[in-house]
């Protein structure tokens, strides 16, 4: 099946958030891949890191075709056209990256891929826009702040935006950013952190998820 963009950039929009992980092991990322999904996740970015990231990223493919209708599976850090090629190759969905990379936005605009670049100033966020691109991420948030969307948004209405990066699972660290006008929110660490991969606890990381699901859902509807 080919995954749109726009059917990407309305499951990302709808859920509000989009989860980020990485870990080096194959069996940890299927069973927090299982979490998030059971806690109602649709679309989630599994980082390209290190040599393991393929291979395990191929693996999380295999699990979500048998057990995960529905779920995208997006990849992030991608700083070249070749990686982009190898996890489309791979059963990607769509490609994140922490920069803006014009050979990967010329790319997936003639392949109708959803592609979400990272920007941190408005110079990169035209650059963007003149390749088609529609869903900018803006990175680092935290160095960022809500202000700083608030600020430029009404230059560029036709542009969606996601903070990436210091986005944490507070209501007032929520409210801020959606007040803002940004219309969904990356989050790594903060949801899914290092400490809770290494205790195996998927429980909490499925808790979690949901919660923050409630929250944005509550904050939207009153937008």
């Amino acid at each position: 099946m080919n995954i749109t963009k726009e059917h990407v950039l309305d499951i990302i929009i709808k859920q509000g958030v989009l989860p980020l992980y990485f870990n080096i092991d194959e069996t940890v990322s299927v069973e927090v891949l299982r979490s998030i999904y059971q806690a109602g996740i649709k679309a989630v970015e599994y980082t390209n890191r290190g040599e393991a990231a393929l291979k395990n990223f191929r693996k999380l493919v295999e699990v979500r075709n048998s057990e995960m209708p529905g779920l995208l599976l997006g990849v992030g850090t991608i700083k070249n056209l070749q990686q982009a090629e190898k996890y489309l190759t791979a059963g990607a969905d769509f490609l994140v990256s922490p920069g803006f990379v014009p050979e990967v936005a010329e790319f997936v605009t003639e392949n109708n891929i959803f592609y979400a670049p990272g920007c941190m100033t408005p110079g990169e966020i035209i650059a963007a826009e003149n390749y088609g691109i529609q869903f900018i991420k803006l990175f680092p948030g935290n160095i960022l702040g809500a202000e700083f969307v608030a600020s430029i948004k009404d230059i560029f209405p036709r542009l969606k935006f996601m903070p990436t990066g210091g986005v944490d699972t507070s209501k007032e660290n929520l409210e801020s950013w959606f007040n803002a006008g940004v219309c969904a929110v990356g989050m790594g660490s903060k949801l899914i952190s290092n400490k809770l991969m290494e205790q195996k606890d998927y429980a909490t990381i499925e808790k979690l998820t949901r919660e923050v699901l409630e929250l944005i859902a509550s904050i939207n509807s009153k937008q």
